[in-house]
């Protein structure tokens, strides 16, 4: 499969995925305040789980369809991304000792698939400007 056929499929997926993911959020949202406390409130607040898991699987089988070349910048990216988040991390964790607020486990996954993003971008646009 050719790179960009590949990229179009993975987008695709990605946002169908997303899109289910987004549904399930909401819907969990909306209805478990409704439900009473036990297991089955438990099932509905956790089922954007499943649509998550969706997702992995998606970017599992995109690196599976990828050449080496883009694996290896791909994966590159998300090391850097994973150093300067770990790096944010430590860091905050130092702040919030003195006082600085808590910061959610969302904020730490928006940070890591933001700067991967980020770096993805400005590594690219680099490479074009040489």
């Amino acid at each position: 499969m050719r790179e960009k056929q590949a990229k179009a499929l993975y987008f695709r997926e990605l946002f169908a995925t997303l899109g289910v993911y987004c549904l399930f959020v909401l819907t969990s949202s909306i209805y478990a305040d409704s439900v009473p406390a036990g297991p089955l409130r438990s099932l509905l607040i956790a089922s954007p789980i499943l649509p998550a898991l969706l997702m992995v699987w998606t970017i599992v089988r995109q690196f599976q369809r990828m050449d080496e070349y883009i694996r290896i910048w791909s994966l590159e990216n998300l090391g850097m991304a994973a150093a300067f988040t770990a790096a944010f991390s430590l860091s905050y964790g130092f702040m919030e000792i003195t006082g600085f607020p808590k910061l959610s486990m969302f904020a730490t996954w928006s940070l890591i698939m933001g700067s991967w993003g980020g770096i993805s971008c400005l590594r690219s646009w680099k490479e074009k400007s040489q």
